[in-house]
């Protein structure tokens, strides 16, 4: 949404008192983040702790990874002067059974009180390709979550919307993650998982409650690295990218996924 700065405090760790991963069962895992979500309003999962519950080893996440190669141009975003990659999709998600459906294709549009953007604007975007749909580890994002939302919202069935994004810079032009500055979503569950870096700075992101009182700022480094936010109290948005190498493309990955009640 790298490491701390002076002034915000970090989320909590995911670990017991006293350090080390939360013992127990991959459900047992779920609901420790989902409690530390629900008492602080954000939360920072580990890469090491998000990958081994993806069950994503280093050939399953190079395989995950690959479909950001895939992305098309966001034509809404290139018009306010940022270059950006994406698609989406949508599913039912019901977490007890397991059950994970994807929905119809329909154009995005932001609820009120969210993005100033583009509230009320239906937007139109190319639809999730099929090899990332069936992904073994986007599957297990969205059990993973969908079991994390039901500790902000007793809802048997979520709506899940997929968006992943690649943010690109350039030797003339830093890249805009949020080119629409702090903000929330208008949903119960906001999630942004690191897929990748390639020759960036910056991109740090900063969540703070609704007046505006910092909760976490952080940079997002290490792909796996998890970050959640209860929507409905907390507002979030990351700074430009740049070009480390100017010769060379520079770009983020991240996969945003929210939650709300079906």
């Amino acid at each position: 949404m790298e490491h701390s700065t002076e002034g915000p405090r970090t989320a909590p760790s995911t670990s017991p008192p006293g350090g080390g991963t939360p013992t127990g069962g991959a459900g047992d895992v779920a609901r420790a983040v989902g409690r530390a979500l629900a008492a602080e309003g954000v939360h920072l999962v580990p890469a090491a702790a998000v990958r081994a519950r993806l069950g994503a080893d280093e050939d399953a996440w190079r395989r995950f990874s690959a479909h950001w190669d895939s992305l098309s141009t966001d034509g809404y975003a290139s018009a306010r002067g940022t270059r950006r990659l994406r698609r989406y999709g949508r599913f039912s998600v019901t977490p007890a059974a397991g059950r994970i459906v994807l929905l119809p294709q329909e154009p995005f549009v932001q609820p009120e009180n969210s993005n100033p953007l583009y509230v009320g604007v239906e937007r139109t975007f190319d639809p999730l390709t099929d090899s990332f749909v069936a992904d073994p580890v986007l599957r297990a994002l969205l059990r993973l979550l969908g079991e994390v939302a039901t500790a902000l919202d007793d809802s048997a069935t979520w709506s899940a919307k997929v968006h992943p994004f690649r943010v690109v810079a350039s030797a003339d032009a830093h890249g805009l993650p949020t080119p629409e500055g702090r903000h929330r979503d208008g949903v119960t569950l906001v999630s942004s998982l690191l897929v990748g870096r390639s020759n960036v700075a910056g991109g740090e992101s900063s969540v703070s409650d609704p007046d505006g009182r910092p909760l976490l700022t952080t940079t997002l480094d290490e792909p796996g690295t998890l970050l959640l936010g209860d929507d409905r109290r907390t507002l979030h948005g990351v700074s430009p990218v740049r070009a480390v190498d100017a010769g060379r493309p520079a770009h983020r990955d991240v996969l945003v996924v929210t939650f709300t009640p079906d």
